[in-house]
């Protein structure tokens, strides 16, 4: 089958292909994907992270998977309405320092009332969010306001149709209708991409879908995988408030997270390929093999355990040549 015939075929099947599009466009994807993920890292808000906490993470995922969503747009809806609510509570809170600031007398509402109301709209505009993502899914699978009322009025909220186009477009202006970014859903595909060309020896459909699995789980453990990350990479079980702080970028770093969902995914398919796998991933991104090694260990720490029996495969920290932390 020729390479355009198998273009043409991806759009046809649900299943991923690899290995299939042009190299200049793989290339300038990956550009660009670099680009805006070290844009990101440099404008980090010191909140980021604040708004993936499990109960919303696992709210998110349900509520896709109840409306049959493509699963890039979970990711995509996390992402809003993180970028959102980091914003929204930064310029509520400056507003009403500013009017205490202008107004001894503290007309207005105050700092409390408003947090207060933010959390009463909270599940509007996680819904809000999710409805935003559907819209910019592969597969525009779009979830109307029909279907989003009967939710809400299943949990006894009482919004209008009129309310749901005005928290969307709050979400929106408060974005500045910027809210199709990069997820870690579409670095771990390019990256598999690359692989597919660089004759991944891996079965690349496998691969994906256990990447796909490990992806949901590093959003739902989120915390203790990076705690371990973070104590295996500085070998101290008690870090510094300087330590923790630095370490948010590497928390936000959606490159690096891709190559350990992809490094770990090849570990759990087939150990002897690992290597291979890790070679190939520290050629495409720059990211250190023992970066890699490390990540690896936090997730599969996690995930699958390590107190597995070493005559099944499972590999120790000492295994991976992570040392123990003190």
């Amino acid at each position: 089958m020729s390479s355009e015939a198998q273009a043409v075929s991806r759009f046809c099947t649900p299943e991923p292909v690899f290995g299939v599009v042009a190299p200049e466009i793989i290339e300038d994807t990956l550009i660009y994907l670099a680009t805006e993920n070290e844009r990101y890292l440099n404008e980090l808000s010191d909140q980021a992270g604040c708004f993936k906490e499990t109960q919303i993470v696992e709210f998110v995922f349900l509520l896709c998977e109840k409306w049959c969503l493509d699963q890039s747009a979970r990711y995509q809806a996390i992402e809003i309405f993180e970028r959102f609510m980091i914003k929204h509570v930064e310029e509520i809170y400056s507003s009403t320092r500013e009017a205490r600031t202008n107004n001894e007398q503290g007309k207005g509402n105050s700092w409390g009332t408003l947090k207060a109301q933010m959390c009463d709209t909270l599940v509007l505009r996680l819904v809000s969010c999710i409805q935003l993502a559907s819209k910019l899914s592969f597969h525009y699978k779009l979830i109307n306001n029909n279907t989003v009322l009967k939710f809400l009025q299943s949990l006894d909220y009482s919004y209008t149709k009129q309310e749901l186009v005005e928290s969307e477009l709050a979400i929106l202006k408060v974005l500045c209708f910027q809210i199709n970014v990069p997820t870690p859903f579409a670095y771990v595909e390019l990256l598999l991409e690359v692989l597919g060309h660089n004759g991944c020896l891996l079965p690349m459909k496998q691969l994906h879908k256990m990447c796909m699995q490990l992806l949901d789980v590093i959003y739902l453990m989120r915390n203790i995988i990076y705690d371990t990350l973070l104590k295996t990479s500085i070998e101290n079980s008690t870090p510094s408030e300087l330590q923790i702080a630095k370490f948010l970028s590497v928390k936000e770093d959606f490159m690096l997270l891709a190559v350990g969902v992809i490094s770990t995914s090849a570990f759990i398919l087939n150990p002897e390929y690992w290597n291979q796998v890790v070679q190939h991933l520290n050629c495409i991104t720059g990211i250190t093999t023992q970066s890699i090694l490390e990540f690896s260990y936090a997730i599969l720490k996690h995930s699958v355990g390590t107190t597995t029996r070493k005559n099944k495969g499972t590999r120790t920290s000492e295994n991976f040549g992570v040392p123990p932390t003190k």
